[in-house]
């Protein structure tokens, strides 16, 4: 049974976590997909290519993707490199304090430039990645001309 995870499963946003596939076929050809939608309704997505260890397991940290949104060996790669379904849109947090960005990750058999609503994923999982930290305060800053905000830890 092929399983994904991403550990740990809720982080900030600024930090790594580790994203693993495990059950596949020795040398099997997977596409792994990271997608998300924004506080607009916009989604983005990224995929990467990888061909399973011979222990039939796909790790970004350790193998190189072989192709998709980037190539090589990019332990963050799903994450960094998310692109626009719709051209010129930017992916912006506007409510850092309240919600997460929830990532779905998904594992798909064979080499997947787009899934339809009809392919099934392999193994799929969800990753949060918060904006700020429990505790941290907000404070606004209006000064002026000048618009910001302080974050002060807790």
């Amino acid at each position: 049974m092929v399983e994904i995870t991403v550990t740990p499963r809720s982080s900030l946003a600024d930090r790594p976590v580790q994203i693993q596939v495990r059950g596949l076929s020795p040398a099997q050809l997977v596409t792994l997909r990271a997608s998300l939608t924004d506080e607009h309704g916009e989604r983005f997505q990224a995929r990467a290519f990888f061909r399973a260890d011979g222990a039939g397991e796909v790790d970004p940290g350790r193998h190189a993707a072989a192709g998709g949104s980037y190539s090589g060996v990019w332990p963050m790669g799903l994450f960094w490199f998310l692109q626009p379904d719709t051209l010129f849109r930017r992916l912006v947090k506007r409510d850092v304090a309240g919600s997460p960005f929830v990532v779905r990750l998904e594992v798909y058999d064979g080499l997947r430039l787009v899934t339809t609503p009809q392919d099934q994923p392999l193994a799929s999982c969800e990753a949060e990645r918060w904006y700020m930290a429990p505790g941290t305060q907000r404070v606004p800053i209006r000064e002026g001309r000048v618009r910001g905000a302080l974050f002060l830890p807790p």
